[in-house]
C-alpha cells in the first residue's frame, strides 16, 4: 500500500454489490471484507472484494466489532500478489451507526490504509475514509468514492 494519500477511490457499481451482499450477510453482525485493486495516478481502484469472516471475541460484541482472521488476510494478500494487485484496505459494516471511523476502527488500524464503511442509518450509506498512521495517528480523512474505473465521475454515497 501506497504511503502517499490518495485523492479518490473509484469503483466498478458491480464490487460495490458484492461487497453489499458480503456485509449484509453478516447482519446483524459487523460484516468485513479485504478491498483488492491498484494505485493508479493518485487514486485507489477497487478490483476485487474479499468476503471475511468477523473474528471478534467475545462474539455478543460482533454487533459493534469486526476483527480480520489473519489466515484470511495472508490468503488475500498471496491472491492478490498472483494477479498483480495489492490489499488496498477494508471494508466493514456499521449495522446501528453511522459510516464514520469509531475511535475503535481508528485506534486498531495499522495505516496508511484505506477503509470503507457501510452504513445502516441515514442516506450517506457508504463512505472512503484514508488512514494515514502517521505521527497524528490513525486520523481519517475521507475520499470521494466514484463510480467507474475509466472516465465517469458519478459520485457514491450522497
Amino acid at each position: 500500500m501506497t504511503a502517499q494519500a490518495p485523492d479518490q477511490l473509484r469503483v466498478d457499481g458491480h464490487w460495490l454489490i458484492v461487497l453489499e451482499r458480503t456485509l449484509n450477510a453478516a447482519l446483524p453482525e459487523e460484516g468485513c471484507a479485504l478491498l483488492l485493486g491498484k494505485t493508479k495516478d493518485k487514486s485507489l481502484e477497487l478490483h476485487r472484494v474479499w468476503p471475511c469472516c468477523n473474528r471478534w471475541e467475545p462474539a455478543r460484541e460482533r454487533d459493534h466489532r469486526f476483527l480480520l482472521d489473519p489466515r484470511e488476510q495472508l490468503l488475500a494478500q498471496r491472491w492478490a500478489r498472483e494477479h498483480a494487485l495489492q490489499v488496498i484496505g477494508s471494508a466493514h459494516s456499521h449495522p446501528t451507526s453511522a459510516a464514520i471511523p469509531s475511535q475503535t476502527d481508528r485506534e486498531l488500524c495499522f495505516g496508511p490504509t484505506l477503509m470503507v464503511i457501510a452504513s445502516g442509518l441515514g442516506n450517506k450509506r457508504w463512505r472512503a475514509w484514508w488512514l494515514s498512521g502517521d505521527d497524528d495517528g490513525c486520523e481519517p480523512r475521507e475520499l470521494p468514492l466514484r463510480q467507474g474505473l475509466a472516465a465517469g465521475d458519478q459520485r457514491l454515497g450522497k
